[in-house]
């Protein structure tokens, strides 16, 4: 005889066919991004805990509660929106979700300025998300001033929403490691409300050039052998000490986009284009770019307008 399930403990899974076609595809997506091994290791176990539970249910067997609000921790532009993403697009397929959308905030699209605000910018943002997943990043910000800052009222609102909202909401806060495990411990009701926790580490270097070449491939562009030197430089530079939250992919992506940019600016006075031409960039569009993000980063610590 099959045990029974324990139907007050669970939520109730519609017994909907899961898309093979579109499961595969997604995970191929989450396959093709450059590094993330553990992460995506811990993806798949999910997503395989998933149709095993489902299948559970469907037998009559006692299944474990879908829990899946998470703890996302690493340095920005480790790829932590990115598996959002296509985390909600796996539980849409996956009957998890019923939209599987991603709203991506942060503090101030949540905190309010006088008593009451703040729970009701909150319940807006739930409310969009509802289907979805809730993504706040820097998550951490929301415990910084303290029991009398309004970011302790946001942090109650979306703690009863999680309970309310159980069956088609997730919420994943993001943050910095070392951030994220003080904020988890300012209120009780967190830690067990989370019971995933996904660490996102830096991209090696050779991670970091394997991104450049994507991003250029996609593009239909090259670098020179001279280019990819100096761009192998900028990066030893970046990751090197001193500069543990350089942004990781994020800087890769801004260096390339504006070396594509110089290059355009390089080549407009020519007389005739090359198909070549148009593809190559060089060590000094790489140069040219590098410099142009060192000073935009220079005025924006001086508050300038850019």
């Amino acid at each position: 005889m099959r045990p029974r399930q324990n139907k007050t403990q669970q939520k109730e899974l519609p017994p909907v066919p899961i898309k093979r076609e579109q499961l595969e595809s997604l995970m191929n997506e989450l396959n093709d991004l450059v590094g993330l091994y553990s992460v995506k290791k811990l993806v798949y176990e999910i997503s395989a805990f998933l149709e095993i539970q489902k299948k559970r249910h469907q037998e009559k067997l006692v299944s474990e509660p879908l829990v899946m609000h998470m703890i996302f921790s690493g340095n920005p532009g480790t790829g932590k929106t990115t598996v959002a993403r296509i985390l909600g697009n796996l539980f849409r397929e996956m009957n998890v979700l019923s939209k599987g959308h991603l709203v991506e905030i942060e503090r101030a699209d949540l905190v309010g300025e006088y008593i009451g605000h703040t729970a009701q910018k909150t319940r807006e943002q739930l409310n969009k998300s509802i289907g979805g997943i809730l993504f706040i990043d820097e998550a951490h910000s929301l415990a910084r001033g303290g029991e009398k800052d309004f970011g302790k009222e946001a942090i109650d609102t979306l703690v009863k929403a999680m309970e309310d909202q159980k069956d088609n909401l997730i919420l994943i806060l993001a943050g910095y490691k070392q951030e994220m495990d003080q904020f988890i411990k300012t209120n009780p009701g967190l830690k067990s409300r989370f019971p995933l926790h996904i660490e996102f580490p830096d991209y090696t270097k050779k991670e970091l050039l394997q991104i450049a070449d994507l991003m250029l491939d996609k593009r239909q562009y090259k670098l020179t052998a001279s280019a990819r030197d100096s761009l192998n430089r900028i990066i030893e530079l970046k990751t090197g000490k001193g500069y543990e939250h350089s942004g990781n992919a994020r800087l890769v992506r801004n260096l390339i986009e504006k070396a594509m940019r110089r290059q355009a600016v390089r080549l407009i006075s020519k007389d005739e284009i090359t198909v070549e031409d148009l593809m190559v960039i060089t060590d000094a569009d790489i140069e040219e770019a590098h410099e142009v993000l060192r000073v935009c980063k220079g005025l924006k610590k001086e508050n300038f307008m850019l």
